[in-house]
């Protein structure tokens, strides 16, 4: 067969590909290419299909731009700077220079990249994108470790969570929902941003950090153990199907290590919706949660301040007093410290700063007398760090004056 002209040959491929093969549909759901394109395939295809058909082949174009060396320069190889991508999956001969970064850390940072334009690459960039990658994958690989003896079909329900679980719930099922819109309008880098945000600044620095304590010093079946398992479940249960399509291999594994049964492959798995319950609005505890993370921030600060100075070590070592004038403001955060002993201790200031002790006070001068102070420049609230009296208990590590009180149990805190 002769080409009469190679724009009306690839233009009326379509033709060729979706009208002849029975497992395709016409149109066609997405035509893939460069930029330099318009003019191209994508016009031919179009002037070709409206011609004959009385529509477009496709039902929507996706164009990208052109990759680039990491300096921003076209890749050349008499210049030396092409980058192969099998080198960055495999690594080069020297592994030491050439590291084999493998097929998920790749996709990663197509998924990375603003494609709308030019994208650059090279061995730094691929490096930046490894450690993120890193990151999604310690955060995951955490969760899965800490869910080993949970059985979701005994699992409480919503209702009976903490305030901090369900608020945790609520973020999952806005992430879930922002990514999958991101997936059907092709934004990428929307939905990796979201992702990186989600596994660093709501998991790991976050809410994972205050877990550890209910994970770890809590009985078997406590409450306060078999909540947070819920929330760890429901988050594998959905951020392995939500990345499998970027990341894969990683998902996989994943999805083989899960205690509970599952399909053979996280791919016949299909998708999951967050429980309606978990997006039933409520704003008091959401704006309180929020202002709590930012009081956090600040008392981070103040304890980093004490721990430079080598009066603690640990977090737990600290009594933190917070002076708040603002009425709404300090009755928000008395909300999270009840009595001692009156509390669940989850939703609990002491256990969401990682402190011993929580002093509230409307008297600016009894943070402002503390051994370390600020004035927080994320919430307003002044901040005050002193080393928290009683002994340290063996257990939880927390500081207590119920430490010894025990004769049975003369290490150990009332807890």
């Amino acid at each position: 067969m002769d080409t009469m002209d190679v724009w009306f040959d690839s233009g009326s491929s379509w033709n060729a590909v979706t009208k002849q093969s029975p497992e395709m549909t016409f149109p066609a759901d997405v035509y893939l290419e460069g930029s330099d394109q318009h003019r191209g395939w994508f016009q031919s295809s179009l002037l070709t299909s409206v011609a004959t058909e009385g529509q477009a082949p496709y039902k929507k174009v996706l164009t990208h731009g052109f990759v680039l060396d990491q300096n921003g320069l076209k890749m050349s190889k008499s210049v030396g700077n092409v980058v192969d991508p099998l080198k960055l999956v495999n690594g080069g001969n020297n592994q030491k220079t050439e590291p084999a970064y493998g097929a998920d850390v790749l996709r990663l940072w197509v998924s990375s990249v603003d494609y709308s334009g030019d994208v650059l690459v090279g061995p730094e960039i691929i490096k930046t994108v490894s450690d993120s990658y890193r990151k999604i994958r310690n955060t995951l690989r955490y969760i899965v470790s800490n869910v080993n003896d949970y059985d979701p079909r005994t699992g409480m329900s919503f209702d009976e969570l903490p305030v901090l679980d369900k608020y945790m719930l609520r973020r999952l099922a806005t992430i879930a929902e922002d990514m999958e819109a991101a997936y059907e309008t092709s934004s990428f880098v929307r939905l990796y941003q979201g992702l990186m945000r989600f596994a660093t600044v709501d998991l790991s620095n976050f809410y994972l950090d205050i877990a550890k304590d209910r994970l770890y010093i809590s009985g078997t079946d406590d409450y306060r153990r078999r909540s947070c398992q819920k929330v760890l479940y429901h988050l594998l249960e959905i951020l392995t199907r939500s990345i499998a399509p970027i990341l894969p291999h990683t998902a996989e594994d994943l999805w083989r290590n899960v205690p509970w049964k599952t399909s053979s492959s996280v791919f016949e798995a299909g998708w999951i919706q967050p429980e309606p319950s978990w997006s039933h609005e409520d704003p008091e505890t959401d704006a309180a949660m929020e202002l709590f993370r930012r009081v956090r921030t600040d008392v981070n600060k103040c304890l980093d301040a004490a721990r430079n100075a080598k009066r603690i070590g640990s977090g737990l070592a600290a009594k933190v007093s917070l002076s708040v004038a603002d009425d709404a403001v300090i009755e928000a955060l008395q909300k999270f410290n009840p009595s001692s002993g009156e509390g669940n201790t989850v939703d609990e200031l002491c256990y969401y700063l990682l402190v011993s002790e929580v002093n509230l006070s409307k008297d600016m001068a009894v943070a402002d007398g503390a051994e370390f102070s600020l004035v927080g420049e994320e919430s307003g609230v002044h901040v005050g760090v002193d080393v928290a009296s009683g002994n340290k208990c063996d257990r939880c590590w927390v500081y207590s004056e119920q430490v010894g009180k025990s004769e049975n149990h003369p290490l150990l805190c009332d807890r």
